[in-house]
């Protein structure tokens, strides 16, 4: 039996019906092709197949259990199990285009995956819908409207170049070990027009960093540390200073980035 990793973030999800729900959400057919991050003991897995799509990728980080998926899926040929680091290949990315992604995201890195898709340096991306579970208190992080205590740079950096969906929350119980919180699955769909053009995205993960690392207090003095004393560019973005920065709308978070990326062009 193999013993779950706490600090690989590992909860395997059993419950059929809830696994039954999440695949229905990428509307898969044989042509399709799929990657699953993280499939664990492979109960998401099993159910992919089932569904035959044209290629399958798994990409496990944990040595014991890719060689456990191996042996446990060896008679399937078109599903190919990569003992990796998501995170290293997301950027690299795959030959495929339009890829499907499933994940049951380990609770401990799953902004930060989340992340590294949002700034992938091409766009349209490879992929062609996200399909993630998440802690429901990350969940709600990502799906807050401005003028809201959830809200924060995660919400604005999903929303530049994704369309949300919230799907349903699961309980804690449908999981071996048991977490101690709900979780959530949302999906994310690629904007093919995205209304601010900023050229390299890691400005914008720079701009929301600084702004929201003292939420509770104005933005002038964060301001300051992006545009040093230059403060024609809070009047020409309309910006009040003595705002929060929970509540700003995502918009103007997008044009200071593009302001900010003009200083070092």
């Amino acid at each position: 039996m193999l013993k779950p990793k706490k600090n690989l973030g590992q909860n395997f999800l059993i419950d059929q019906n809830i696994i039954n729900k999440i695949i229905k959400i990428g509307d898969l057919n044989k042509n399709k092709t799929v990657l699953e991050i993280g499939p664990g003991t492979g109960n998401l897995t099993q159910k992919i197949i089932e569904m035959r799509p044209k290629k399958f990728l798994a990409i496990e980080k944990d040595k014991n259990l890719t060689e456990f998926l191996k042996k446990k899926f060896a008679n399937n040929e078109n599903l190919k199990i990569i003992n990796d680091d998501i995170l290293d290949l997301i950027q690299k990315g795959f030959s495929e285009k339009n890829i499907t992604v499933y994940g049951n995201l380990p609770y401990n890195i799953s902004t930060q995956i989340l992340v590294k898709f949002i700034l992938l340096s091409k766009w349209p991306p490879w992929f062609d819908i996200l399909i993630f579970m998440f802690q429901k208190e990350v969940a709600d992080r990502i799906v807050a409207k401005p003028k809201t205590k959830e809200f924060g740079r995660l919400s604005v950096l999903c929303n530049w170049r994704l369309e949300i969906k919230k799907h349903f929350d699961i309980s804690k119980n449908c999981f071996s070990p048991r977490p101690k919180i709900n979780s959530t699955v949302l999906s994310f769909k690629p904007k093919r027009n995205i209304d601010f053009n900023i050229k390299n995205p890691k400005y914008l993960e720079i701009v929301t960093r600084t702004l929201f690392s003292n939420r509770r207090k104005m933005i002038n003095k964060s301001f300051t540390k992006l545009f040093k004393k230059n403060s024609s560019v809070a009047k020409d973005l309309n910006l009040n200073l003595k705002q929060r920065p929970e509540e700003l709308d995502n918009e103007i978070f997008y044009k200071i980035a593009m302001k900010y990326e003009k200083l070092f062009d």
